[in-house]
């Protein structure tokens, strides 16, 4: 529901008027407030440790639901590793949370069929992740032959129903960097689709006009894609502008702005095909500002607020509840939330960092001014 209203204005004292849908956010004076159904994180890094103690509570302010990643050290490669990851993850949640952690597997050259049998009987366990080895943060683990080493499983996944949740970029060091996602789709992904039509996929955080093409192509509520606050706001000129710009450096790598704007058309067109995943991956602030920094972008607290932006711009929000709320659930088979949150058109300054013991994290457009603000009435 968006529901907008003008304050009374001082100077003149007239009365409050109400106005209904977005098309009066033109005139001066009005506030604008959204009550969408509570949304769902279908990509998240929570980590562990007393990093997990301290981002697992910004998600829960606004998220029902997580897809939490299994890159931790070491992977979380069995069914039983993950019970006991959702266990660490529930006890570093706040009192009164309602935050569900819906648990990933980590696919290996040797993860076994009865293992993805397992993890569908536990309830615990959502999808499967596909790292290539050495694609991104902890991937080392990862796959190394997807055909020749784990079509035994995918087939299983196939039996039970179990999505393949997949970081699409191929990991040749010759291929260029910003090209490793076309590649990924055209020698690994189109040809598993077509190897096993019925396997579930979801391409995490697209970056590429070639990725929303491909989604698009296949069939509706097979394969879908998770897409991130930085990646519909940011263009790879954000990483050199000004100097270079450690905490705008994630994986897959920020493209040209010709695929930003493929991303956002396909998102705020109200397709069924793309849902919320924010990607949100805590780095401390040394391991970000190094000679070696780390990949991930610290969106959690900023996420829903950014999100709201990029449809507003494009004239779209009425399209964002079900991208943020209906897309995924119904991707997963799972029910929609019941519970409600408001966003509230309020200037908010995102702070400058987010502060613990062991050192500070650096939010996404720390120190900036955004113009909606999540709230629970």
């Amino acid at each position: 529901m968006i529901k907008t209203l003008v304050l009374p204005c001082k100077a003149l004292k007239v009365p409050t008027a109400r106005f209904e849908g977005p098309s009066q956010s033109k005139y001066k004076g009005i506030r604008m407030e959204l009550t969408i159904t509570q949304p769902d994180d279908w990509h998240l890094h929570l980590r562990d440790g007393d990093l997990l103690k301290a981002v697992a509570p910004l998600s829960a302010n606004h998220f029902g639901r997580a897809i939490v990643m299994p890159n931790l050290k070491p992977p979380v490669t069995t069914t039983a590793a993950a019970v006991a990851y959702q266990e660490s993850i529930l006890k570093a949640l706040p009192a009164g949370s309602d935050l569900t952690p819906l648990m990933t597997l980590y696919l290996t050259d040797t993860t076994s069929p009865s293992e993805i049998k397992l993890a569908r009987e536990s309830g615990v366990v959502f999808g499967v992740k596909l790292y290539p080895a050495g694609a991104t943060t902890n991937s080392q683990d990862g796959v190394t032959d997807l055909f020749g080493k784990c079509l035994p499983v995918l087939e299983e996944m196939v039996e039970q129903q179990m999505p393949l949740l997949v970081h699409g970029e191929v990991t040749d060091p010759n291929i260029d960097i910003f090209d490793r996602e076309k590649v990924f789709i055209d020698t690994v992904l189109r040809p598993l689709i077509e190897r096993l039509p019925l396997l579930k996929v979801v391409m995490e955080h697209i970056t590429t006009a070639d990725a929303v093409k491909f989604v698009e192509s296949c069939k509706e509520g097979s394969v879908a894609a998770t897409v991130t606050p930085q990646h519909l706001l940011l263009n790879r000129n954000a990483l050199f502008q000004g100097g270079l710009q450690p905490h705008n450096y994630c994986l897959p790598v920020l493209k040209r702005e010709n695929h930003r704007e493929a991303i956002v058309s396909a998102v705020t067109s109200g397709s069924k095909r793309f849902f919320l995943g924010t990607d949100s991956a805590p780095h401390e602030r040394r391991n970000k500002e190094c000679s070696c920094g780390c990949a991930g972008i610290f969106n959690a607290p900023v996420a829903l607020s950014l999100y709201a932006k990029v449809f507003e711009e494009a004239c779209a929000l009425d399209k964002l509840e079900a991208f943020t709320s209906f897309n995924g659930p119904d991707f997963y088979g799972l029910p929609r939330n019941t519970s409600k949150i408001k966003l509230v058109k309020t200037q908010w300054k995102v702070p400058d960092s987010y502060s613990f013991l062991f050192g500070d994290i650096i939010p996404m457009f720390a120190g900036n001014t955004l113009n909606w603000q999540p709230s629970f009435d």
